[in-house]
């Protein structure tokens, strides 16, 4: 049997606390909560809606995110500091596991995020490849 499809609206969904670690806030007293929404089959990847008060902090990413913003508005630096980008709604952005982000909230801010954990070089390669041979032989 499979999972059932998930339909939510992200703009009002329910969220819980997840505070931000305390060493990686810079400014104000940024409040963050979240709800993950899906999980995929083989558990690598999930879905989330998240939001967080104004403020700025440093945030380290430890898998894939793929973020979508719903509203409000956030200002992204990355490790070099060399540029500051503003992400408003509409807007995506993609942080890859291992960088790193300082995030400067002007105003109430809401994402809905895709998370997913990456696999070993040589192992994704191999699931690639096997999934395109069984795709071949059916």
């Amino acid at each position: 049997m499979s999972a059932p499809i998930v339909i939510t609206a992200p703009l009002t969904t329910d969220l819980d606390p997840s505070p931000i670690a305390q060493n990686w806030i810079l400014t104000g007293t940024p409040q963050a909560r979240i709800k993950k929404l899906a999980t995929s089959a083989d558990a690598m990847a999930n879905v989330v809606v998240w939001d967080c008060s104004p403020g700025s902090f440093n945030w380290h990413y430890s898998q894939d995110e793929t973020v979508v913003v719903i509203s409000g508005e956030v200002f992204i630096s990355s490790e070099d500091q060399r540029q500051e980008r503003r992400l408003g709604p509409g807007d995506m952005a993609f942080f890859p596991a291992g960088s790193s982000a300082t995030w400067r909230v002007t105003e109430h801010f809401r994402k809905v995020a895709v998370l997913r954990r990456t696999l070993p070089f040589p192992l994704g390669l191999a699931i690639g490849a096997s999934a395109k041979l069984r795709k071949a032989f059916r």
